[in-house]
């Protein structure tokens, strides 16, 4: 049976969002489990733990920076091209780290080389995901933009457990292989991976709605500066409902894989299988919550989820803490399923928040704020945390705090499931750039308010 069109577009995006954040991934799990020991040999284990899991952080930094730029080109050239770039930039700071010299070879530039690779990473996929959601949920038609947007988000599952199965791969090796050149290989694999997902997606079209915008010259001149001015609420809203996605997520599946070995003291293969098993169950979950966003609303599924988050999160450290497999990996699945029910529903809740016009730029910089202010810090403030207190407490505490800012951002977002793309997220009447060309010496002309928030 022929794929349709909505099918092909949400399969190339899946696809390189899975390859994007396989690479993504890899990097935070070396970063917990060699990279101390590669990089960072000269520190104290725990000095050498903080400063492996800071430079996963780097890549947050450049999110938001890479936001800008590729929403802004993204908003003025088109979605497909962006992506294919960001998905080649990825691609080759990927390989660039699978063949970086350790501390022992270069010293110092080792580690500084890393951080800048990771910066480059970031920047890449601060560009990429506010494309994908776009090109999914652009295509699709409005009464299942929550289902077929959710096809994005299953990319980040999705390469999570390639990376994770990767890193299986090499569980027989000795640890002195692995540490040698074992944990190089998932990085050189990410190289044909990408090759892939860039022949995958150059077969798209350009998103629809975006080619209309540009068929009536209404194409923005700043449009990071309109998200600016005129969306400041829906920036806002966007970035902290994301917070306990952030929280949860990079708590459990980089902090976590490193709690579970360093900590309650489980093996490295087995918190890798509990990761595993537990993105699979992910990976089944976002298509049917976000078949269920269409059905009931973005917001009380997104929702229920932030204050499933919220609710087991001490649960989930009992669970782990108990040094049962099972009861781990039982902690690890309920933990995903909650985290499942705000995600699926989260590219279309976001994309229909903002204007076509600004839309990637919208979506771009909210996103990656949200994952620079709670994804970013998680895995350093818990490690942190727990080297301090001996305890796991605090760390539940920080996790709880930033999942209730979630839920009052969330409650005061705006229900927009079922209505038409095109005529979401209005607020002014914009004037088409071809005017500047047109007339340069002319003053822009004001903007007026046509909708409050």
């Amino acid at each position: 049976m022929a794929m349709t069109q909505i099918q092909k577009v949400g399969l190339a995006s899946g696809v390189g969002t899975t390859v994007e954040w396989y690479d993504f991934f890899i990097y935070g799990t070396a970063a917990g489990l060699v990279f101390n020991k590669i990089f960072f040999p000269e520190f104290d284990p725990l000095v050498g733990t903080l400063l492996s899991f800071a430079t996963f952080s780097a890549a947050f930094i450049a999110r938001p920076l890479g936001g800008i730029v590729f929403g802004h080109f993204g908003d003025r050239i088109g979605r497909k091209s962006m992506l294919i770039i960001t998905l080649t930039l990825m691609g080759v700071t990927t390989l660039a780290i699978g063949l970086l010299p350790s501390y022992e070879t270069i010293g110092l530039a080792a580690p500084l080389l890393l951080v800048t690779l990771r910066f480059v990473q970031g920047l890449a996929l601060g560009g990429e995901i506010g494309g994908a959601i776009l090109m999914t949920v652009e295509h699709a038609p409005s009464n299942k933009r929550g289902y077929y947007g959710s096809w994005v988000q299953m990319g980040v599952p999705a390469g999570l457990m390639l990376g994770n199965a990767v890193f299986l791969l090499m569980a027989g090796l000795s640890s002195e292989a692995f540490l040698q050149w074992g944990w190089r290989v998932p990085f050189l694999i990410g190289g044909v991976f990408v090759v892939i997902g860039l022949v995958i997606r150059l077969k798209v079209v350009e998103s629809p709605v975006f080619a209309e915008v540009k068929k009536q010259d209404e194409v923005e001149k700043m449009p990071i500066g309109v998200v600016l001015r005129h969306y400041p609420k829906q920036l806002l809203l966007t970035c902290g409902s994301y917070f306990a996605i952030g929280v949860t997520f990079y708590g459990a599946t980089v902090f976590g894989l490193s709690y579970g070995v360093q900590t309650v003291g489980f093996n490295r293969n087995e918190m890798l299988s509990i990761v595993l098993i537990a993105m699979g169950v992910t990976f089944a979950a976002l298509p049917l919550f976000g078949k269920l966003s269409d059905a009931l609303g973005r917001k009380p599924v997104f929702l229920g989820g932030v204050i499933a988050m919220l609710a087991f999160t001490f649960p989930w450290f009992w669970l782990v803490n108990s040094g049962s497999y099972t009861l781990a990996l039982l902690g690890f699945v309920i933990f995903c399923l909650a985290f499942s029910a705000s995600y699926g529903p989260l590219a279309a809740f976001y994309a229909e928040a903002f204007e076509t016009k600004i839309r990637y730029s919208g979506i771009s910089f909210g996103y990656t704020i949200g994952t620079l202010a709670a994804s970013a810090p998680t895995p350093i403030v818990a490690a942190y945390v727990i080297a301090e207190t001996g305890s796991y407490e605090g760390v539940a505490l920080f996790m709880v705090a930033m999942c209730l800012i979630s839920v009052f951002c969330v409650i005061a977002m705006k229900e927009t499931h079922g209505l038409e793309l095109s005529e979401l997220g209005k607020k002014y009447d914009p004037e088409p750039i071809a005017s500047h060309a047109s007339y340069p010496g002319q003053m822009e002309s004001q903007r007026r308010q046509t909708a409050d928030d």
